[in-house]
């Protein structure tokens, strides 16, 4: 099977959440058990760091990845959604599963999973245990798709559990409250497995708390643990880990949010747990934070594409997500912003648009899934903003690149998809 009709195969045969949503989302663990059953139950030849929470959780997997493969390590890394390219979702030392490994799996097991009825995303994550085992990999990091408790992801008993933050996203499936979808997030806890929460929540902490004592697991909140700095008020990419114990440690990253620094903490404190289990200098760390984008070839966060004009790509999707990119993009102090955005509909826009700076004049458009937001409704909170319509992203983009100078900021984002989109069209071999 050529990889193109393989692409095919797999989202005509399996619903995707990432294009059609909820109905898409399966809570329960059964399909995804009866599928590693099939191919020989490989998850459980591979040692995990399992990695959830709202916001940061792909760019901390990244990092996690990064110093492990800095301290001579094979690491597997699953993510998703992917942004060019299928198979960037499953990686070795930052190189993509092969179209020949995918080919020949859902060749040899296709009946049987088409007997099973699995969404997308519980075979790709079938795929990634299996290519992972072939692949003898000393550790993977393993981000979940959606919360945690019955995320696909959650059939392994990894040496670390992590969940970065807990945030209003996914509300439909997950709860309405924090606490609600931290209990959910908090599913990944497994018993005796210690457990990393990145961000201290009033909201939250009780049920964590609650979580790990009840499963007698060791529980670290890693911004109550470990604070933080700026080595350098001018850079946003220089930290100062204060650690109490060991003393500071500068870091340099190699992703340059501000909302990095978070994620920045939390990874520190699933290092130093995971030093019971692998050998990790202070060298490795700095070097794995520094050459994140090297190792895992991590693409679409605060990522600047061209500096004439300046033009930034992010996959923020969500209110805590966008409340910082969108701080960081005012920051900048550029006087012209343009803003190419499109969202999908599960999305809560009435409170999104309130980050939204008024000044800027915005591309609106819609991706190319059917769980675009329509433009319809895009437009009705844009009232009173300086904003134009365009049929696709790559029209909103060539028509916001014609209009600014090398002065201006031209920000693109909004959904992953959006970011996906323009690579696709504009950076299709980034990835490579």
């Amino acid at each position: 099977m050529k990889y193109a009709d393989l692409l095919q195969y797999l989202y005509v045969q399996y619903p995707c959440f990432q294009h059609v949503g909820k109905s898409a989302y399966v809570p329960s663990l059964q399909n995804i058990t009866d599928l590693l059953s099939v191919m020989g139950n490989p998850h459980k030849d591979v040692r995990c760091v399992h990695v959830a929470g709202t916001n940061g959780k792909g760019s901390t997997s990244h990092f996690i990845a990064s110093i492990l493969q800095e301290a001579g390590y094979s690491v597997g890394l699953y993510t998703s959604p992917h942004i060019v390219d299928f198979r960037e979702r499953i990686r070795v030392n930052g190189e993509a599963v092969t179209a020949q490994f995918l080919s020949a799996t859902v060749a040899k097991y296709a009946e049987q999973f088409e007997k099973i009825k699995p969404s997308l995303f519980e075979v790709t994550t079938a795929l990634a245990f299996a290519y992972f085992k072939y692949k003898n990999v000393d550790v993977a990091v393993i981000e979940t798709g959606l919360g945690g408790r019955l995320d696909a992801t959650n059939v392994i008993t990894p040496l670390l559990s992590v969940i970065t933050n807990i945030g209003f996203d996914h509300t439909q499936i997950l709860g309405d409250t924090l606490s609600k979808i931290a209990a959910e997030k908090g599913g990944i806890i497994k018993p005796g497995i210690p457990v990393v929460i990145g961000e201290y929540q009033d909201e939250t902490a009780d049920v964590f708390t609650q979580i790990a004592t009840e499963k007698q697991s060791k529980l670290v909140f890693a911004s109550k643990t470990y604070s933080i700095d700026s080595a350098d008020c001018n850079r946003l990419d220089n930290f100062i880990v204060h650690d109490k114990q060991f003393g500071d440690v500068q870091l340099q990253s190699g992703l340059h949010g501000i909302y990095q620094q978070k994620n920045v903490v939390t990874v520190y404190a699933a290092i130093q747990e995971l030093k019971t289990h692998f050998h990790i200098s202070n060298n490795v760390l700095k070097r794995g934070y520094k050459n994140v984008l090297k190792n895992t070839k991590l693409i679409g966060r605060w990522q600047i594409v061209d500096t004439k004009p300046l033009t930034i790509c992010d996959t923020g999707h969500n209110y805590d997500g966008l409340s910082y990119t969108m701080k960081q993009l005012q920051s900048l102090g550029k006087k012209d912003v343009r803003i190419v955005w499109g969202m999908v509909s599960d999305k809560d826009i009435s409170s999104i648009i309130t980050l939204l700076p008024n000044d800027a004049t915005y591309y609106i458009s819609a991706p190319n899934i059917e769980r675009a937001m329509p433009i319809e409704t895009l437009e009705k909170y844009f009232a009173g903003k300086k904003y134009k319509i365009y049929k696709n992203i790559q029209k909103a983009y060539l028509s916001a690149k014609c209009c600014v100078s090398n002065d201006s900021v031209l920000y693109i984002g909004g959904s992953s998809y959006v970011v996906a989109e323009f690579f696709e069209k504009n950076h299709k071999n980034i990835w490579r």
